[in-house]
């Protein structure tokens, strides 16, 4: 495997043509389309900007002792900031940040007010999700025909805690890993998440972001992803693989316990299934599909998680991947999915 290109910011200014003289003679022929902006994650998620989240929500607390909780606008900004200290010397990237489930509040002045006389002003709100994506673009490998770009995903999600308790350790889900920049698939590897990090402060957060990027190990998670593309499937081996993992989801319990755990859902190995048809980078319908494009019909079909289950499916995407890739080679864990 090559070494990870690390391309200096300014590289990308180099050897510009200046076509200032021929300006006045430049004709649009056709205007191009508008195309939709590629999130990391879909679903139900809305975007917005760390200052909507700084400025325009409020901060919900835990209700015994009225201690606050590190806010999402917290969360990004101490991640970013151990993201631009651990890669300094890289491009690192603004936060893009989705955000769902907006809980809806007013102020004490309003609170006898008809709900279509309120204000904005009168109006408060906080999110109980949020998730958001730092790319590092100047840290990237081809994968499969594919760049991917480091990128570094938090999620957070306040029904996963107990806010009408005592302020306790906050839970928060950070990973480290690649993102496909053809479809803004994460790509997750084991030692590049942390799925039950609690912290009590910003200062704590910061140290687990920077042990969880001095332990993440790309060159492995790269070797691992470039393998894949080394085996295929046949189509009856693809249409085995999603009729079993249909199968799963109905498996009497202790039957389901004794193989590896399979998170997707119907609706996602639906999508994964109409994929294989339709989808023009990996798809592979009447011909065979290597483990790349299987993996990304399933790191694509998860981008309609929630957010509170996005990162474990991401994760649990990889281990079916490479499971079922090391069944094709005789392995007996994954085997179930291929028999």
């Amino acid at each position: 495997m090559r070494n990870l290109v690390i391309m200096p910011a300014m590289a990308q200014n180099r050897e510009r043509m200046n076509l200032g003289e021929y300006a006045e003679e430049a004709t649009i022929i056709v205007d191009e389309p508008v195309r939709p902006a590629k999130h990391f994650i879909e679903a139900n998620t809305q975007e917005v900007t760390l200052q909507h989240l700084k400025h325009e929500c409020i901060t919900p607390v835990f209700s015994k002792d009225n201690e606050l909780t590190i806010n999402h606008a917290a969360f990004v900004e101490t991640i970013q900031d151990a993201a631009q200290s651990f890669f300094s010397g890289e491009k690192v990237e603004q936060a893009d940040i989705r955000v769902s489930h907006i809980i809806k509040g007013r102020i004490p002045e309003a609170i006898h007010k008809p709900a279509n006389q309120l204000l904005e002003s009168d109006k408060t709100i906080y999110y109980e999700r949020a998730a958001f994506s730092i790319d590092v673009p100047t840290i990237y490998e081809t994968v499969g025909g594919n760049k991917l770009n480091l990128s570094i995903v938090g999620v957070r999600a306040y029904n996963q805690m107990n806010l009408y308790s005592k302020k306790v350790p906050e839970l928060f889900r950070l990973a480290i890993g690649f993102k496909n920049q053809v479809c803004c698939n994460m790509c997750i590897f084991t030692n590049g998440y942390k799925d039950d990090l609690r912290v009590s402060n910003t200062s704590e957060l910061y140290r687990a972001a920077l042990e969880l990027f001095n332990n993440y190990n790309p060159a492995k998670h790269l070797y691992l992803m470039q393998q894949l593309g080394n085996t295929s499937m046949s189509e009856h081996q693809f249409a085995q693989i999603i009729g079993r993992m249909r199968l799963y989801q109905c498996l009497p319990t202790g039957y389901q316990k004794a193989l590896p755990r399979m998170l997707l859902t119907d609706t996602q190995i639906n999508s994964v299934a109409k994929a294989y048809i339709h989808d023009n980078n990996f798809g592979g319908f009447g011909n065979e599909l290597n483990m790349w494009k299987f993996y990304n019909l399933l790191t694509g079909a998860n981008k309609s998680s929630y957010i509170d289950s996005f990162l474990d499916r991401s994760l649990n995407a990889t281990e079916m991947a490479t499971g079922i890739n090391a069944a094709l080679h005789g392995d007996e864990r994954y085997k179930w999915f291929i028999d």
